[in-house]
């Protein structure tokens, strides 16, 4: 503990780096504008609430699209849903703003859409929403690892898409608010391999997960929302 100036001139010092940390931040998205881009197939199936429709229908009529491709688990209960994409996408809320910027937010998962759609129900999102199996998908994320998450940008020109920018594991935090608020406080994340002093508490367990469950689902299930996948559920 120490008086408020010495509290106020360590403070000082910080805001320095802080401010270099936010122009680096500017200097990499200005790269990332430049970047070269790669055309997609804009017809490459996925499924949606209407049934059978394409990339670009993902678009929305917008000229950008950022999709998230979910590590959906076909086939397996709602407690056994991936708890790290149930974390991001519990982030995105309200989506006007990046409306207002003619980008459109989708899920796509990585399996079958209608039990994954349940899943989307159950949690109480309202993200548009699709699937991709098969040849679609593997061509959708050519050269990386189906069943990882990503976050990838597109453009289209007319009815031609390009592929602007991808990125996974801790690329995927720009969707988080939650790390960036635990950032501020003086226990950060309490995970094992944050820089924290001696002492501070660090979670001993999985801090997506509680009782077997991702942490959102607890609130859902005491609403009285129903986990059921397989549609047997009325």
């Amino acid at each position: 503990m120490v008086d408020r100036a010495t509290f106020q001139a360590q403070l000082d010092e910080l805001r320095v780096r802080e401010k270099e940390h936010t122009r680096a931040g500017d200097a990499i998205a200005a790269a990332r504008r430049r970047l070269p881009m790669v055309e997609v197939d804009p017809h490459l199936e996925l499924t949606g609430p209407d049934g059978p429709c394409t990339l670009l229908d993902a678009f929305e009529g917008r000229r950008q699209l950022l999709a998230y491709y979910w590590m959906w688990r076909a086939g397996r209960t709602a407690a056994e849903q991936c708890e790290g994409c149930t974390w991001d996408t519990s982030q995105i809320g309200e989506l006007s703003y990046l409306h207002s910027r003619d980008i459109t937010f989708a899920v796509i998962a990585q399996g079958p859409y209608a039990e994954s759609r349940r899943y989307r129900d159950f949690l109480g999102w309202e993200m548009p929403w699709y699937g991709a199996q098969g040849a679609a998908l593997d061509e959708l994320l050519v050269g990386r690892e189906v069943g990882m998450m990503y976050l990838v940008g597109y453009v289209r020109d007319g009815d031609r898409v390009f592929e602007t920018y991808w990125t996974t594991r801790r690329g995927v935090e720009e969707m988080d608010y939650s790390y960036a608020l635990m950032d501020l406080t003086v226990r950060g994340r309490q995970e094992p391999w944050e820089d924290s002093p001696a002492g501070w508490p660090q979670n001993a367990t999985d801090g997506m997960r509680r009782d077997g469950r991702p942490l959102p689902q607890w609130a859902r299930l005491a609403a009285g929302f129903s986990d059921d996948l397989t549609g047997a559920a009325t």
